[in-house]
């Protein structure tokens, strides 16, 4: 029997992937959870084999949450579920000690195929992330900031990098010459397209995926407040 751990804050995609392994008999659903926090304790207390987990939750990100996760339990393994295709999402997953990423357009079939591949020791991609997969080791490198997150702007982006590098809102309106309000706008926007609910968040995903990488002296620490 494959003990699961089923993760995600949207009550009824979480309650379907829940049904899906209930009806699986090789599988027993040992718990639920909808932040990375309850998915953190829940796996010490239930002890899952595979933990499904999207990457978008309240808090702390499912990134953060796979990264704990295997670090505290190396046997556990991690299969993300989300709905993000860019190529910084797979980089900071994978990063983190996931072993499957299933977008969750996937039909039960593929998806309890990938729980039971990645239980069994595999890794496996939905088709789509898999050919990106395959791009990035192809280049043998980190992913360039100007391919990370493609769904942001490239003001965006750059915003994004300095946050990563540690400057404050303050800092960053100075030094692109923008007004404070402005930033904080295009903040917003960054969290909302990362999916994630705060500064820090927003940053560990940044320099998982490349991006923050040279660090300046600004005087505060890199994930303070703005």
């Amino acid at each position: 029997m494959v003990r699961v751990l089923v993760v995600d804050d949207h009550p009824l995609f979480r309650d379907g992937l829940a049904a899906a392994v209930d009806l699986d008999p090789r599988c027993e659903l040992v718990g639920e959870a909808s932040t990375a926090d309850e998915a953190i304790a829940a796996v010490q207390a239930g002890e899952p084999d595979v933990v499904l987990t999207d990457l978008g939750l309240p808090g702390r990100s499912g990134v953060e949450a796979t990264r704990r996760i295997v670090a505290d339990r190396p046997g556990t393994r991690v299969l993300v579920v989300t709905m993000s295709e860019d190529d910084g999402s797979l980089l900071a997953a994978m990063r983190a000690g996931a072993r499957g990423y299933v977008l969750k357009g996937a039909h039960r079939g593929e998806l309890m195929h990938a729980l039971h591949t990645v239980a069994q020791g595999g890794a496996v991609f939905s088709p789509r992330m898999a050919e990106r997969l395959a791009d990035l080791l192809q280049d043998l490198v980190t992913v360039p900031a100007t391919r990370a997150f493609p769904s942001l702007t490239p003001r965006e982006r750059e915003v994004l990098d300095l946050l990563a590098r540690g400057l404050s809102y303050r800092q960053i309106a100075q030094r692109l010459v923008l007004s404070d309000k402005t930033i904080r706008n295009h903040v917003g926007s960054v969290f909302t397209k990362l999916q994630v609910n705060d500064r820090a968040a927003a940053i560990v995903r940044a320099r998982d995926a490349g991006l923050g990488t040279t660090y300046e002296n600004t005087g505060s620490p890199p994930l303070g407040a703005g």
